[in-house]
């Protein structure tokens, strides 16, 4: 529908026909868990416009039912369906949007009728049908007096973290199962214990590292799902979102070039290897920054701007070609906000692209003033200074960092140009040294050996040959340490640098405290004294957010 729109407003004359096989066109599909919670109250706020609205404002010829059963790219022309019979229906430029389909995982009983999805309006309209009774007063329903209503949710990715929040909005209890060893796979896996904190908190049950199985009907009137581990869970209604695949059949069918992943191939303009035949959205390919994979992006705003970028093309208008997409995206789960851009860790070693990793726990905003809330940052850098990723957890203040993360990897910023960035500050806003300028600083000194940092995922090394020192108090040692720690807080290090000599023995020494502010302090002391010390970038905080042996 921007493509659509954007032709309009570029050409009055040109006849448009868009052809939708479904019944809505235009809706807020990001905007459903929202509904399903209860947030947003009416259904009709999801809808944004309908074929007589856009026929009023923009001339356009929509329409709903009208499936594309094949393309003739000889004739030009394509083949329709429609409920009363079928047609053909003559282009000169044709556009395809057709989007994704949600993947089918190999679970057994996954047409159960209590299974559910969450992407159009028919899914959440389903979903909200099957809760209703669930949800009625007690005794209206069978069950409904003995105990709460309960959900399994299949998939942590971003939907399924907005589905379950939803429904423990709704007051069902939550059980949710995801194959990888995190939720949130995109997110580092050092940040992805926050999120399994908060869902913990809101009494939702993560089960990880284990796939569903089967799904079957109970004696109770409910249903049961298995898992891989042999685990069997009740539920009233599953919820199952895994991810989506490039929904391309009709392009394969007509000979169009597609990606290995599926996703129809097109160029900077979003034409594709038709000359007269262009793609966008979720089937379309694009190129992902950094690493340089192509791969569908299933997201919003890079799906919007190709379709204003195919219909610049399609009119013959000035084109600002496809950029690199850098998969931004932001959840919220419960208190906490989750947000990406660039490329993840995992990315980058899978290019094997070399990266400095830091990571960082400042407060959002000036901790003097009331209500600073602890902000959770990690940034991938490249040998010379570039920006190669980023992500954020916290409570505040995430979605205004990643934003300006995001603007600057588009800009090909490096450490040196964030720790410059001229940030707005006030005291309830951001600090004078706001996060953003403090992920510069400290991949400067990293970078430039200033400040050598060590990573939690090397700790076994760092055990085997190293002395490690801890420069907590003793109080925060005494609530939790490594065994083979050194503690020695970081105000005393300068009087007892003598018995850190002895212990090290001729070791290098790796350096640890909280957040990696007083380790920072403590290693510069160290190298200053002619010891080889490191610091361990995120602290405490990020050591213990991994598995330790």
């Amino acid at each position: 529908m921007s493509a659509a729109a954007r032709a309009r407003r570029l050409d009055e004359h040109a006849q448009i026909v868009v052809l939708e096989q479904g019944e809505y066109i235009s809706f807020a599909n990001c905007g459903l868990p929202y509904y399903l919670s209860g947030e947003i109250a009416e259904r009709d706020a999801l809808l944004l416009h309908t074929p007589a609205t856009l026929a009023a404002a923009l001339n356009l010829d929509v329409r709903t039912g009208h499936r594309v059963v094949s393309i003739d790219r000889d004739a030009r022309h394509v083949r329709v369906q429609a409920a009363d019979g079928a047609y053909d229906l003559a282009y000169d430029a044709l556009l395809l949007a057709p989007g994704a389909v949600a993947i089918r995982p190999p679970i057994a009983g996954l047409d159960h009728p209590a299974v559910h999805a969450l992407r159009t309006v028919p899914d959440v309209d389903g979903l909200t049908a099957a809760l209703a009774p669930l949800l009625a007063a007690p005794g209206a329903a069978p069950g409904a007096a003995t105990r709460e209503p309960r959900a399994v949710v299949v998939g942590a990715g971003f939907i399924g973290l907005e589905a379950v929040e939803a429904l423990v909005a709704r007051g069902l209890h939550v059980q949710l199962v995801e194959l990888a060893d995190h939720v949130l796979p995109p997110l580092d896996p050092e940040l992805a214990p926050l999120l399994a904190a908060e869902l913990a908190a809101h009494g939702v049950e993560v089960h990880l590292g284990v796939a569903a199985r089967a799904i079957a009907s109970d004696a109770a009137g409910g249903v049961t799902v298995t898992l891989s581990d042999g685990a069997v869970l009740g539920a009233d209604v599953v919820v199952v979102n895994v991810g989506v695949r490039p929904a391309s059949d009709l392009a394969r069918e007509a000979g169009l070039d597609l990606g290995p992943g599926g996703a129809i191939r097109v160029d900077g303009d979003q034409r594709t290897s038709d000359p007269h035949i262009w793609a966008v959205g979720d089937a379309a390919e694009s190129v992902l920054d950094v690493t340089g994979v192509r791969l569908a992006v299933p997201l919003a705003g890079p799906a919007n701007r190709q379709g204003r970028r195919a219909a610049d093309s399609m009119c013959g208008h000035r084109t600002t070609r496809q950029r690199p997409v850098l998969a931004t995206a932001i959840v919220r789960v419960f208190g906490l906000t989750a947000a990406t851009t660039g490329a993840s860790q995992a990315a980058l070693r899978r290019a094997g692209i070399e990266h400095e990793v830091v990571h960082l726990h400042p407060g959002h905003h000036a901790g003097y003033y009331p209500g600073a809330e602890q902000l959770h940052l990690v940034a991938s850098f490249a040998p010379d200074g570039s920006l190669l990723g980023a992500q954020a957890v916290g409570r505040a203040g995430v979605d205004k960092r990643i934003d300006v993360l995001a603007t600057a990897l588009r800009a090909g910023m490096t450490a040196d140009d964030l720790a410059e960035l001229e940030l707005a500050y006030s005291p309830p806003y951001g600090s004078a040294k706001d996060p953003i300028n403090m992920l510069g600083f400290v991949a400067q000194n990293a970078l430039d050996g200033q400040m050598p940092q060590w990573q939690a995922w090397n700790l076994d090394t760092v055990r085997a040959t190293t002395l490690v020192l801890d420069v907590r108090s003793r109080q925060e040692y005494a609530a939790g340490h490594l065994d083979e720690a050194l503690n020695i807080p970081h105000l005393e290090l300068r009087d007892r640098l003598a018995e850190v000599s002895a212990a090290a023995d001729g070791r290098e020494i790796s350096v640890h405290c909280a957040s990696g502010v007083r380790s920072y302090l403590a290693t510069a002391i160290l190298r200053a004294k002619g010891f080889e010390a490191r610091n361990l970038s995120g602290g405490w905080q990020t050591l213990t957010a991994l598995p330790t042996p």
